[in-house]
């Protein structure tokens, strides 16, 4: 079953999905020999020409409806981009899958490719289209770029399932999600950028795959563990993997931003702060912190929460979150996370009693802190 030409003709840059012809065999063959592609799909390793030719010829044949994806760039007339299917079902659901050349990416072009073919596929049989009630995204874990796109078009993503793709001989997790008619094909939150901020003490940047050696040292600490019951214990590399491979996840739901405590001079991994529980019509925006041991009492994680408050607080016009409150909790026992929170400028609003279990069974009181925007004195 070959897929009906769809064009954006208001467009001033049209997108066009198209059937593939022989013509595209070149195109087909170098975007699947590019390390992305075979990183995050099932093409197979090397990719030849004959691998080409052969998808192509049995596009005829398949149930799928897979396009060719021509759009301009800034050398020419429209060409190849991409591939974009839509695998139907009897019951009137569809499977997404699609892949971008190297040229296309970051120019929004599968976005509003996507958008087309959803628009087609919701649309009833008798106006011409497959009258789908429900398309289903996933992803490998990790697939960024696949996840930006199905953002970008409204996808809610709904989950992590464990083992989901196959792919060469390995099962991998997945991110899963959907979008049914009538779901608006734009962002349903905001997808957050993690600045980097500084002064002359810390830097707090996004966290990196070198930074996991210290994360796990920092977590299997004796102190760490009293103070983050529901840390793993023993706490291992793999578990310190997982923590940083898995912080952009809130950003991209809109949810939270995490960042490491970094030396301002070495870079080094010094601890983690972040800025939780963002979404929803009364968020907290709850700071949470910890230190490697190494650092400390030598103030670091006061200048690293001073810092957050500022950004946290500061208006948009000004390059901040522009969030009315923010909001911290410790537990009453513990003096050295309450000294990071006084000394940063919250302050505290009362206690919460007997909420916090810790890992030996005891309950503890939790202290509140908060600071308000229009709290903070000029300069």
């Amino acid at each position: 079953m070959l897929p009906p030409t769809l064009t954006d003709e208001e467009h001033p840059d049209a997108i066009t999905l198209r059937p593939h012809t022989e013509a595209d065999v070149e195109a087909v063959l170098a975007m699947c020999s590019d390390p992305q592609v075979q990183r995050w799909t099932t093409v197979p390793v090397p990719y030849e020409r004959q691998h080409a030719v052969d998808f192509i010829a049995g596009l005829e044949s398949d149930d799928d409806l897979t396009w060719a994806v021509d759009a301009t760039d800034d050398q020419g007339p429209p060409r190849f981009a991409g591939n974009l299917s839509l695998r139907p079902n009897r019951t009137g659901a569809a499977d997404l899958g699609y892949a971008l050349a190297p040229w296309a990416r970051g120019r929004g072009v599968m976005s509003r490719a996507l958008r087309q073919a959803l628009t087609w596929g919701f649309r009833a049989p008798e106006e011409g289209g497959l009258g789908l009630v429900v398309v289903h995204w996933q992803a490998h874990v990790g697939n960024w770029p696949s996840r930006r796109v199905a953002w970008a078009c409204g996808i809610r993503v709904e989950g992590t399932v464990r083992g989901l793709c196959p792919q060469r001989g390995l099962q991998h997790d997945a991110w899963i999600g959907s979008i049914v008619p009538g779901d608006p094909m734009e962002p349903i939150s905001p997808w957050l950028a993690v600045p980097t901020l500084a002064n002359g003490q810390v830097r707090l940047r996004p966290w990196r795959a070198d930074d996991v050696p210290r994360v796990a040292q920092a977590c299997a600490d004796e102190r760490t563990q009293r103070w983050l019951p529901g840390l793993p214990s023993p706490y291992t590399l793999a578990d310190a993997q997982w923590y940083v491979g898995s912080r952009q996840d809130e950003a991209a739901d809109g949810a939270g931003l995490y960042w490491c405590v970094a030396d301002a001079t070495s870079d080094e991994c010094l601890g983690a702060i972040s800025l939780m529980k963002l979404a929803g019509p009364l968020p907290d925006n709850e700071i949470g912190y910890w230190a490697h041991p190494d650092a400390r009492g030598r103030g670091l994680l006061t200048a690293a929460t001073r810092l957050v408050i500022e950004y946290a607080l500061a208006p948009p016009a000004e390059g901040g979150l522009g969030v009315d409150r923010v909001t911290l909790r410790a537990a009453t026992e513990n003096s050295a996370s309450r000294a990071v929170a006084e000394r940063a400028g919250l302050l505290a609003y009362g206690t919460a009693h007997r909420v916090d279990r810790l890992r030996d069974g005891s309950v503890q009181d939790l202290e509140l802190y908060e600071a308000l925007a229009d709290a903070v004195p000029p300069g």
